[in-house]
């Protein structure tokens, strides 16, 4: 076994070339468009800036059947086969086929200095809809947005666009550009409503003026310097162009979130096509936004908030001797007693084990809301005083007035509760509740990233989760929607994801990759270099004997793997077990008395993902410099599925030629959310429920595990020149259920070590 993991990799010979991390090898400038190919797919004339490979032309058909017969797709394709540009083009044609792409300004003159106004549409977007289906290509980020309009810009299209952002990305306000979160949006709508923003004043003029913007391929940062060099708000210059486009750029939560997504006003829903691009967390996405989770310290600073409103609004009508009816301190004040029972009832509410919390069906949330009389029309009232707090308290921030309270410049707390009542309370309530639990747990602190952490004393966590992710996807049909495209290079399997949504995919597709076989090289190492097997389950991942092997096995991967090497564990506990058993014990076999991290370092400097979000930079930009050091031989970087190097980034070229997979990354089993998504699966799966196809929890619980070593695989083989290897070191990816779960492009490759 030892000398299979020296002998079965074949490696092309390392490029003496230096190529950086990030980012990759830029592909070739595309030829003029006079000179691009056309292709004819489905009778449909697609311009291409490159000779397209069969399994382009294949994708390309796909998005044209699904938008041709306005059916929804599930497309998956490996990353480093163009995807993006098939998506764009095939897109593109299709929605030239209904007329030239429009040009001239922006939306129905709406907009300029006044705020957005509740209706669906204008006229200029009325009568785009009649005719032209609006495009709305979504994504998880900005960053991705950004490369995906970096490739509109390489092809011959020149559609009328818009990319959406949020005022934190694009606000040029000398003070509210300093806030954050819903201090700063309704610091822009305190402003633009008394007409104190000079930039947003001129947005009208400006767009009279500038009639061609958004004929050319533009980014955030575009809008952004128009707006430092010439004046008018990139924000709100955003929002106008977005009335009347042929296709609109906007990261997810602007389409899923319905919040954001009222707020869209003028954009034509009716016969558009959204494409949602990186979609393997999308079922993920749509429940989270669909559910909440209230703790009490966060109510705490509600109730503090509530107070402040009341001293706020009695400071400000005895100034101004006026009894403006929008801020009554009896509102605030009525607020304030609620939510202080709220907190009260939470704290109530009987624990018996803190590892299962309390759980009731999600229809209880009307019957406790109700005991503190709030009910779906007294929500309504309470959404109102909300809204006029959150103004209160950002004319308090903004020094308008002098009471002696001080409003924070943070995230309006009061927020949340807003949030929470939409979430319970849409549609009229207790129809969607058949999807939820209620769910209230106990911890003795914080540990969700709130800026409050409470030490010495439990707090509760009041919390209500959707497991039907599909319900955010019903909102696109009734908006009227012709096609919902997902796509990825990770959306295997494409029947549970399917099944998870809620919806009907007639057109789907598993695309093989554009390499070839001397490319990629794809291994199973169920065993040791002793014969002792490698399995990360809870039941072995703790022995001295599993640590010793699964370590060795990574020193001889490093001994022969050039320049990058990624390593990917279930969680950041066993990696740091891991690392911590092999900086600290000496091997028993060693012959140096050194130990296996030293081993390791012989041949690749070291890099570890750190948990902290704001730590990550530091440790990319080291990972780059200890590839380009001459000294060594590379690079090992450290990392855990579902984190932030398996997510979304780039390792082409030397920065990944391996990535080795230690493990299944199951969610703990025991963890109350985990839990109750799996008993709520095999509720519907249930034969009385008379739904063959339903997924039961079991099957959710590995897939979502599949879905993750899928996507941090993807790390390597970035581009169609690239070469690398996929090493599995778990003895249970020999079984032919998890092996069924691999991605399709992988499944020809795959080998197994014995």
């Amino acid at each position: 076994p030892k000398s299979s993991l020296l002998v079965l990799v074949p490696f092309p010979s390392p490029s003496p070339a230096s190529f950086p991390i990030v980012p990759p090898t830029p592909p070739p400038s595309p030829p003029p468009a006079a000179a691009m190919p056309v292709y004819r797919i489905r009778g449909v004339d697609v311009d291409f800036p490159y000779d397209a490979y069969d399994c382009q032309i294949t994708y390309m058909d796909r998005v044209l059947q699904s938008l041709q017969q306005g059916n929804n797709a599930l497309l998956e394709s490996p990353t480093g086969t163009g995807k993006t540009l098939c998506l764009l083009c095939s897109a593109l044609a299709w929605r030239r086929t209904f007329g030239e792409f429009l040009r001239g300004g922006g939306g129905g003159g709406g907009g300029g200095g006044s705020q957005p106004s509740g209706s669906q549409q204008s006229g200029a977007s009325a009568t785009q809809s009649s005719s032209y289906p609006v495009i709305i290509y979504a994504s998880r980020t900005h960053s991705q947005l950004r490369q995906v309009i970096k490739e509109l810009k390489a092809t011959s299209y020149r559609p009328k666009m818009a990319v959406l952002g949020s005022r934190e990305q694009m606000c040029i306000h000398e003070e509210v550009s300093k806030l954050r979160g819903k201090a700063q949006n309704n610091g822009c709508h305190y402003l633009c409503k008394k007409r104190l923003c000079r930039h947003n004043n001129i947005v009208t003029d400006y767009m009279k003026n500038n009639t061609e913007l958004g004929s050319e391929p533009f980014d955030i940062e575009d809008l952004v310097n128009i707006g430092r060099t010439k004046g008018p708000c990139p924000y709100y210059i955003s929002r106008e162009l977005s009335k009347s486009v042929d296709i609109l750029f906007a990261p997810y939560n602007y389409l899923i979130d319905p919040g954001n997504r009222r707020s869209l006003t003028g954009i034509s829903w009716n016969n558009a096509v959204l494409i949602f691009d990186e979609a393997h967390n999308l079922e993920s996405i749509c429940a989270d936004a669909a559910s909440f989770d209230l703790l009490t310290s966060n109510l705490t600073s509600c109730i503090t908030e509530a107070q402040e409103c009341i001293q706020l609004c009695s400071f400000k009508r005895s100034i101004e001797n006026s009894a403006e009816k929008q801020f009554d301190p009896e509102n605030y004040a009525i607020l304030k007693a609620l939510l202080m029972a709220l907190e009260k009832k939470i704290g109530e509410l009987v624990i018996d084990s803190k590892e299962l919390g309390y759980t009731k069906p999600g229809s209880y949330i009307y019957e406790f809301l109700s005991e503190l009389n709030i009910t779906s029309e007294t929500s309504k009232k309470l959404i109102e005083t909300i809204d006029s707090a959150s103004l209160l308290l950002e004319e308090g921030n903004s020094g308008e007035t002098k009471a002696g309270v001080k409003a924070k410049s943070t995230v309006s707390r009061l927020e949340t509760i807003r949030d929470m009542l939409d979430i319970i309370f849409k549609g009229g309530g207790q129809n969607h509740a058949k999807y939820y639990s209620f769910h209230v747990n106990e911890s003795s602190r914080q540990t969700s990233g709130d800026s409050l952490q409470v030490f010495g004393k439990a707090s509760r966590t009041l919390s209500w989760w959707c497991f039907n992710p599909g319900l955010a996807m019903e909102e696109f049909l009734k908006l009227g929607v012709r096609s919902i495209i997902l796509t990825s290079g990770t959306l295997s399997p494409l029947d549970s994801l399917a099944m998870e949504l809620n919806l009907e995919f007639p057109v789907r597709l598993e695309n093989p990759h554009v390499i070839s076989q001397d490319q990629i090289w794809v291994g199973v190492v169920p065993v040791g270099p002793s014969g002792h097997p490698l399995n990360s389950s809870y039941r072995t991942r703790e022995t001295v004997k599993y640590k010793q092997e699964l370590g060795t096995v990574i020193v001889n991967f490093a001994r022969i793997v050039p320049d990058g090497l990624l390593v990917f564990f279930p969680s950041y506990s066993m990696m740091d077990k891991c690392i911590d058993y092999w900086k600290n014990r000496n091997h028993e076999h060693s012959v140096d008395d050194s130990t296996i991290w030293q081993r390791m370092c012989k041949h690749k400097q070291p890099v570890i993902e750190p948990r902290q979000s704001s730590n990550f930079p530091n440790a990319i930009e080291d990972y780059a410099a200890k590839l380009r050091d001459p000294s060594t031989s590379g690079a090992i970087f450290f990392a855990v599925c579902r984190g932030k190097v398996s997510e979304g980034l780039d390792f082409a070229d030397r920065a990944g030629r391996a990535v080795i997979v230690t493990g299944m990354p199951f969610s703990t089993p025991t963890d109350p959310k985990v839990r109750l998504k799996r008993e709520y699966l095999d509720k519907q799966a249930k034969p009385s429920n008379k739904n063959p196809k339903a997924l039961t929890g079991e099957e959710w619980y590995v897939q979502q595990a599949a879905r993750a070593v899928n996507q941090a695989v993807g790390r390597v083989i970035r581009h169609r020149h690239d070469y690398g290897a996929i090493i599995y070191c778990d003895e249970r990816f020999v079984w032919p259920n998890y092996q069924s779960q691999m991605s399709y492009w992988l499944k020809p490759y795959i080998k197994v070590l014995l």
